[in-house]
């Protein structure tokens, strides 16, 4: 069975730098470039159309799409397809509850599910030493991580990680490990 990573939390809570070690480790670790519709910051992404979007959700490929920061994300069937290819280990990037429940409900693959977190303090901080021009829309974004969270304090984690005590080196060694031990359970 394919596998793939779910990395969630709020903003700045390291999914970047955290699949960044993941990628260091093994080859076999991609990052998954969600579609994005809009403006802004684009390197991370694939840019797309409305009209992409539309054929994507008249197909039924929609996976999950939010709307946030005045742009459209989405997790497409096509682009985890093309990013499983060859054995390859997408690692995801989501901010909320229900992108978790409808990738691992919506894409068969054996997901693990990983909980990054660090204070709104911490976001404050690396918000724009990251380059972010709109901070106090990701500490906004943070608080309803934080609500989301809460509203479902029965998700299932295989891995929590706390982001400004853990390196991101070593949480990527966790996360590895998992995956291994879950693959060889396969």
């Amino acid at each position: 069975m394919s596998q793939g990573i779910l990395l969630y939390g709020p903003p700045a809570a390291g999914k970047d730098t955290i699949t960044a070690a993941l990628t260091e480790l093994s080859a076999r670790y991609v990052p998954f470039t969600r579609l994005k519709i809009g403006t802004g910051k684009t390197l991370g992404y694939r840019m797309g159309t409305p009209e992409q979007l539309a054929t994507l959700e008249a197909r039924g490929d929609v996976i999950y799409r939010n709307d946030r920061y005045g742009n459209i994300y989405v997790v497409d069937r096509p682009g985890l397809d093309q990013t499983m290819e060859r054995g390859r280990i997408p690692v995801v990037h989501l901010g909320q509850m229900v992108g978790m429940e409808q990738v691992t409900a919506l894409y068969l693959a054996h997901w693990v599910r990983v909980l990054l977190w660090c204070s709104k303090e911490t976001t404050a901080r690396r918000s724009p030493q990251r380059g972010d021009t709109d901070t106090e829309a990701r500490l906004a974004a943070w608080d309803a991580t934080q609500a989301d969270l809460a509203a479902h304090p029965r998700a299932r984690w295989e891995l929590r990680v706390d982001t400004e005590a853990t390196a991101p080196r070593e949480a990527a060694k966790r996360i590895d490990a998992i995956v291994r031990a879950s693959s060889s359970r396969s």
